[in-house]
């Protein structure tokens, strides 16, 4: 990537619910680049960023939580 666009790497759901990688951030032409992993589509994928923000949300991963057996029951 050139030095006009910022590396990002964040998870966002696009208005069909179908999650994208986003990779970076295009300021010169005010764009956020992605992919479509899931859909084994192989070449990034551009979109101004209002239309961006307007289609996508932000998938933010949840913590997992593990709860240990109770060692009571025993």
């Amino acid at each position: 990537m050139s030095e006009e666009i910022q590396t990002l790497d964040r998870h966002y759901k696009d208005w069909r619910g179908v999650v994208v990688h986003v990779v970076g951030y295009d300021r010169a032409g005010d764009r956020v680049i992605f992919l479509r992993e899931q859909q084994g589509y192989k070449p990034e994928c551009a979109k101004p960023v209002e239309l961006f923000k307007s289609r996508f949300e932000r998938v933010i991963d949840e913590p997992v939580i593990t709860i240990a057996p109770d060692s009571s029951d025993s």
